[in-house]
């Protein structure tokens, strides 16, 4: 999919008040779900050791941005998310049940291809919570998917209020719909697993769609997971339904995390053995993590869905493709 600006698209923010509304935005976010989750903010690193399994390695086949360190031995890996760094932090902090950090996540994604949604850039809002083992069940997931939507929605709220012209985008539903991937499958076995999230997404509005990762009864996955965050039967992701551009829009990746029976399957399952010799997978499979369940927000995202944008670049500063830059041009769409 190429960058495809609609016909007659013009932003209802110009540039600057879409600079001062971004910053706000964030700001205003953040202390909802901290507040929402019993989440304290916290500083992250931009890179990580190669060799200490830290990295999100995604659906698997994404290329890292690797350096090497002057005067060390070290190769230095720019991260691709922190979903396994922030559990480490909640064993470093001694963090207890019922509390967790979140903190701003910078990352380059070189292997990313470029639309409207996708940039090699990624912004997100990483967040990390100790729960105990009662907590490992589908109700406990629930209850924090609608906790984050409640405060997407409290956010919308107030950035409407300031900026009244954004109310001509309408309000999200705050009311979700949970359906589980095989389901998905059921109700449309014709149709891509991108299109059964666009074809349910625009009946429901807001969606958490569940059980990521694994293969279904097709024999095919509804999309890539690494095996060793996520579990793959107690995690999704959040999507909305994106009137200006048509389409279901991705917020958020999160799920209840491995433990260590789940873990030590999923290596199987995904053929990755060879990672049980690395520093975190072997904390983890020695049960020394606390249990804890976790995801990410984009950030750019956010600010698209709630600022009625329909490029990413219009939220955030990236580099982009000759298509991208001719088709916003045309349009008269600003990217930052």
């Amino acid at each position: 999919m190429n960058t495809v600006i609609p016909q007659g698209y013009k932003s209802v923010l110009g540039i600057y008040d879409t600079q001062k509304a971004i910053s706000l935005l964030k700001r205003i976010f953040a202390d909802q779900l901290a507040g929402a989750l019993g989440l304290y903010r916290v500083s992250a690193p931009l890179f990580v050791p190669e060799k200490s399994g830290l990295n999100d390695d995604l659906n698997g086949v994404e290329r890292p941005v690797a350096f090497d360190i002057a005067n060390t031995d070290t190769v230095g890996q720019v991260v691709q998310s922190l979903a396994k760094w922030k559990r480490l932090a909640l064993k470093r902090y001694d963090f207890y049940p019922g509390k967790g950090i979140y903190t701003d996540m910078n990352a380059i994604r070189r292997d990313e291809e470029l639309d409207n949604l996708h940039s090699i850039y990624v912004d997100q809002w990483d967040w990390e919570k100790v729960i105990e083992r009662k907590d490992r069940t589908t109700d406990y997931l629930k209850s924090a998917v609608t906790a984050i939507v409640g405060a997407i929605c409290d956010t919308q709220d107030t950035m409407q209020s300031i900026y009244p012209q954004l109310a001509l985008g309408g309000k999200l539903e705050r009311s979700v719909s949970f359906i589980t991937a095989q389901e998905l499958e059921d109700m449309y076995p014709k149709l891509s697993p991108k299109q059964r999230e666009n074809a349910y997404a625009k009946e429901h509005k807001t969606v958490f769609i569940m059980g990521i990762g694994g293969e279904l009864r097709s024999g095919k996955r509804h999309d890539g997971r690494a095996p060793d965050y996520d579990d793959w039967s107690l995690n999704g992701d959040i999507l909305f339904w994106y009137e200006p551009l048509g389409m279901a829009m991705e917020i958020s990746s999160m799920g209840i995390r491995v433990d260590p029976e789940a873990l030590d399957r999923q290596l199987s399952i995904s053929g990755c053995d060879n990672r049980r010799e690395l520093m975190y997978h072997k904390m983890l499979l020695n049960g020394e993590l606390p249990l804890t369940i976790g995801g990410g927000i984009g950030q750019s995202r956010l600010s698209m869905l709630l600022l009625n944008k329909v490029h990413v670049g219009e939220v955030q500063a990236s580099i982009w493709d000759e298509q991208t830059i001719t088709a916003c041009a045309d349009a008269g769409v600003m990217l930052l």
